[in-house]
Parts: structure tokens; sequence; C-alpha cells
């Protein structure tokens, strides 16, 4: 069977009304088509790349499914602890053969179904959304496990509105798509919605650009339960780089980071792009943020505000959104 590349979304401000849509969660783990051909399974990324041997216990679930041809789309997730983890999806992405087996066997991956392109000698693919979803349905009844599961699906905008209420952790936001309307291959042919959410920081340090002697970037800090000051990410300087240069330069001083402290440079920056000036906790700055993994904005922030009236013992961990638990993400399955 030929491989297909993953339909993908377009960002949008809100979900659509009107009639004729399905939303579905849109869940924070690698995108990945699964095809079965016989006995030979493939992940594929979104990007086009092999993600079986990263993934050996998924292969080996897939492979011991009864349905002998397939093509699957769905997102690889991996619980851990108390919560999904995003960055055990990333330790997987390893070069040795024997780590990656033993990430699998202590932290299993699991594959979360939204669509089924082919099943047998049949492509699902041209078929409306409304098509796929049912015969997606009896697959799952059919193969569906702990590792294979399936994502839920609603046309109530007001219950996919309720999942968006609670993105940011497990949940990456909502998804909406035409339930008559076909899969379009490498289309941003869904509309996807993310909910973004705000924190106030305390800036405890800054770099330089790289090669300039004006500020690059900000590095953002909050104070965890055992009173450190822990670097969580970074955002663009906001305003006129050259006035705000002068006034972080002359604030250079300790403490800078307490706890968790930004890196060094690293095999992809230079020497210069890797040095960091340590702050005083003198100025509070609320940014934008989508995603937290690890204690760490995943992404680069957006500045919003400065916060003078904001003590900087305020700016803690507590404030960030909840990472989607099991038992919840039980509630939506």
């Amino acid at each position: 069977m030929d491989v297909l590349a993953p339909m993908e979304a377009k960002l949008v401000d809100d979900l659509p009304g009107g009639d004729g849509w399905q939303f579905e969660p849109k869940w924070d783990g690698f995108r990945c088509i699964a095809v079965r051909e016989g006995e030979r399974v493939e992940l594929i990324s979104k990007s086009g790349k092999p993600l079986g041997r990263y993934f050996p216990e998924v292969v080996a679930m897939l492979e011991a499914l009864k349905a002998k041809r397939f093509i699957l789309d769905g997102e690889l997730i991996i619980p851990v602890g108390d919560c999904l983890s995003f960055e055990a999806l990333q330790l997987r992405l390893h070069p040795a053969e024997s780590r990656v087996r033993k990430l699998a066997k202590e932290t299993p991956a699991q594959y979360m179904l939204f669509d089924l392109l082919a099943i047998g000698g049949k492509m699902l693919a041209p078929e409306p959304l409304s098509v796929r979803r049912a015969e997606l349905e009896r697959f799952h009844a059919a193969h569906g496990s702990a590792s294979l599961l399936l994502s839920p699906a609603t046309i109530d905008c007001e219950r996919a509105r309720s999942w968006l209420a609670r993105s940011g952790g497990a949940l990456d936001g909502v998804v909406a798509k035409r339930s008559d309307e076909p899969y379009q291959p490498g289309e941003r042919a869904m509309l996807k919605v993310k909910q973004i959410r705000s924190a106030d920081c305390v800036v405890g340090g800054f770099r330089y650009a790289s090669g300039k002697k004006e500020v690059g970037s900000l590095l953002l800090g909050l104070f965890g339960d055992d009173g450190k000051l822990h670097h969580v990410g970074f955002c663009p300087p906001p305003g006129d780089k050259v006035e705000l240069t002068e006034r972080l330069e002359a604030m250079v001083a300790p403490p800078g980071f307490t706890g968790d402290a930004p890196g060094g440079p690293s095999r992809w920056s230079t020497e210069r792009s890797g040095e960091w000036q340590p702050l005083r906790w003198d100025l509070i700055a609320e940014v934008k943020y989508d995603q937290v993994t690890g204690h760490r904005f995943r992404h680069a922030t957006r500045f919003l505000r400065w916060r003078p009236d904001k003590a900087p013992e305020q700016c803690r961990f507590d404030q960030l959104a909840s990472e989607l638990r099991p038992a919840e993400l039980e509630s939506l399955l």
C-alpha cells in the first residue's frame, strides 16, 4: 500500500460553528502513520521519517493484530507517573538500540487512533470522514487494547470547548474536521485551536543576540517548592532593544537562577550565543505560553507586559496549567 502524507491543520482563533463539523482532541505526542502490509509494519513520522526502531513495542503490538493490511493515522503518547510525557517521547530518539529497548520496557508507548485510511485491500482515504470514523470504530472494537486507544470525537461544539479548556498538558488543543470531506494528504484541510495561557515570570537573566551587543532573549524563571528560582524558558525582548539592553546591563548581578540554570553553548550554538548574564530579581514579565514539558516552556513564549506590581516570590510553578492525569484521560476516552 502507498504511504500517505498526514493531513495537516491550519491554526485558527476559535472553533467553527454550524453543522457538519467533527471535533477531536489534539494530543500532545508524535504524529504517526502506521502501515501494515502482511507481516511488515512501518511507523512513519509527520516528516516522513521512520519511527519503528524507536517504538519497538508499538510495532510488536500492531504485528500481533489479526488485521494484516491497514493504514492508520494517530498519535504516539507515553504515560509516565501521573501524567503524559512529551519528554519521554523525545528520549526515545536515541541512536543506541539497547537504550531504546530499555526505555520501551520501562515506559511503553500507546498509539492513539483518530483515522483509518485503508483496511484490507480497500482505500478509505477518498471516503468522507463520517464513513472513515465508523470504520475506525469497528476496527478499534475488534483490535483495541491498553496500547491501542481510540481518540474521542464529537459533533457537540460545547463538549469540544470543554476539551479546549483542559488543554495545555496532554492535550495540545482541539481539531475540527469536516464530516463530509475525504482525507487530504499533506493539505491543511483541518482547523486547529490551541489554548494559550499566561504566566508571571522573574527575568533571571538575558542573552545577547548572536554577534551583537544587544539583548537577544530574556531568560525566565519560576520558584519551586524548594524556594529556588528555576529557569523555565525564554522570550524575545520587547520594545527598543538598545534601551532595554542598557537597562538590563545596569542590573547584571547575582543571584540570577538559584536552581536549574540555563545551559551553556551547545553543538548548535556559538560560545557567544551560549553565554548568559544573571540579573537581580527586579523585573517581572507576563508571557504567553502554550505547552509545558518537564517544568519548562516547550516553545519560546511571547512577551505581554511588565508586572511591576508583582513580587518575585509570587512567580511560582503552581500558576502553570496542570497536565492531564491518566484518570482524566480515561474520562475522555
